[in-house]
């Protein structure tokens, strides 16, 4: 049996969570105050989820570049291939917050969208 030490980081509790694993399946969490606690120590143990910001460059925008977000958190073994698609991007101004930049991205099924606008020089 395998046993993994967390925090959680769902409230600003920062409860110290202990999960019971065997073979790849969680068998018990504990040291959680609340539901989402124990949600977050299961999902981190059997497929850890990130949401991915960065920025990517923008071409005749007021600013070089444009901070991006993920519309919902991917997985974590998928970030390293997101982050590569997203150097390759290059967006022409202007851009409205929201804006879908990549779609799909590393074959999430998760759009990369714009964070904020960005006017046109």
């Amino acid at each position: 049996m395998e046993t993994r030490e967390l925090i959680c980081v769902t409230c600003p509790m920062g409860c110290r969570i202990t999960v019971e694993m065997e073979e790849g399946k969680v068998l018990s969490v504990s040291g959680n105050s609340c539901p989402r606690g124990e949600a977050y120590a299961r999902q981190e143990c059997i497929q850890p989820m990130r949401i991915l910001t960065s920025t990517v460059r923008i071409e005749n925008g007021i600013h070089r570049v444009l901070p991006v977000i993920t519309e919902k958190e991917i997985p974590l073994e998928k970030m390293e291939a997101a982050m590569a698609e997203v150097r390759e991007v290059t967006v022409n101004a202007p851009v409205e917050v929201n804006d879908v930049i990549l779609e799909d991205i590393a074959g999430t099924g998760v759009n990369l969208i714009a964070s904020r606008s960005m006017q046109k020089i």
